[in-house]
């Protein structure tokens, strides 16, 4: 007869790591897909073996969790749930995730960080505990906390968390004089800008940059399209032409026009029925209301807002202080007089209050990531 197998050894140190930067490299799957919900991971793992992986679904659900429990079905019993969030405990549009963790069995629960959402704010590893689980927290919290920063900015503060993205020449203007556009970036750029508008829930730009570029706004990578974020035009007086981009392709992409309360019913009428949504805000000192703008957004469910349009609009947000991670996409060429990345104010007094993360050289351009320090 032969003699029983000896228990698996438990996880190590290193293990716990490996298997927690799968679900963060899971979760990434869903950046810019899953709003209002965040992009989760979570991966399940019993004796060494990785029984089934899940990230949240597009439009939010499913969860991460629920879909890993889905995928190992009864093997999930006895096994260990890395996961890049705190399990949900509460009752919304689905079932608290923490639920159906306990119905499968789960004995151990490693999480990357506790969720924010006063709906949940600990409850959720509480739940798994009161039933005998063992809930380890804080594996992989920052690397968690950059990817969930949507989340974390939008319960918080109850706006997305903005990133600036400026294309910029070496001496650190966006267009020529008379506020003619120049191409700055080269190809490699251009891809790594598209693989972050796939990234975003929104991207944001002013009514002068669709005028002046007429630009799509999407993600033109291959297979890509369909993950284009919302596009989002400023327009105080709704001057938006209606044969522009992003009108006549709102169909497969959406756009959503943020006006103010000067316009007819009739214009905003039109751009309704055209398949636009219109939302009004009030102003301040003239212009729109950025932080209107920002909480409007926020009450969407968008959770990350990329902003690429025009040195009036990046300005404003500057100085209101409602940017929250700064892109430089900087080339090597000069072009002398021309429109100042930031109309009114120089670069510095934006980049000054930030701490540089990283920059990385693509082809002929420097990409360089600045955050709150």
């Amino acid at each position: 007869m032969s003699e029983p197998a000896a228990p698996a050894a438990p996880a190590t140190a290193a293990d716990d790591a490996r298997y927690m930067q799968l679900a963060l490299s899971l979760g990434r799957r869903g950046l810019g897909h899953t709003w209002p919900n965040p992009a989760v991971g979570a991966v399940l793992v019993k004796d060494g073996v990785i029984l089934a992986r899940g990230w949240t679904q597009a439009g939010g659900r499913p969860h991460a969790e629920v879909e890993a429990l889905r995928r190992a079905r009864k093997l999930a019993q006895g096994a260990t749930l890395y996961v890049t969030l705190e399990p949900c405990s509460h009752q919304g549009k689905s079932p608290p995730c923490a639920d159906a963790v306990i119905r499968a069995g789960i004995t151990r629960v490693v999480s990357a960080m506790e969720d924010p959402n006063p709906e949940v704010a600990g409850q959720g590893h509480e739940r798994l505990r009161g039933k005998g689980i063992a809930v380890e927290v804080g594996l992989g919290a920052e690397e968690a906390r950059h990817a969930h920063i949507g989340h974390v900015t939008r319960v918080g503060k109850g706006r997305p968390h903005v990133l600036l993205k400026l294309a910029i020449s070496a001496d650190g203007k966006v267009g020529l004089a008379g506020r003619k556009p120049v191409a700055l970036s080269g190809e490699q750029a251009r891809e790594r800008v598209f693989q972050m508008r796939a990234m975003s829930d929104a991207i944001l730009v002013g009514i002068g940059t669709v005028l002046s570029d007429n630009p799509h706004l999407t993600c033109r990578l291959p297979g890509m399209l369909e993950r284009s974020p919302v596009r989002v035009v400023l327009d105080s007086q709704l001057r938006l032409p209606l044969a522009t981009s992003v009108v006549a392709t709102v169909r497969e992409t959406p756009t959503w026009v943020i006006t103010s309360g000067n316009p007819s019913a009739i214009a905003e009428e039109i751009l309704r029925q055209r398949g636009c949504q219109v939302f009004r805000v009030g102003e301040r000192n003239g212009q729109l209301d950025l932080d209107e703008v920002l909480k409007v957004l926020g009450a969407q469910g968008i959770t990350r807002l990329m902003v690429e349009g025009g040195a009036k609009v990046a300005a404003s947000l500057a100085a209101a202080d409602l940017v929250d991670e700064l892109v430089l996409v900087r080339a090597d060429k000069s072009i002398g007089g021309g429109i100042d990345a930031l109309e009114g104010m120089p670069l510095e007094a934006l980049t000054g209050k930030f701490q540089a993360r990283g920059s990385e050289r693509l082809g002929s351009d420097t990409i360089e990531t600045y955050e709150r320090a």
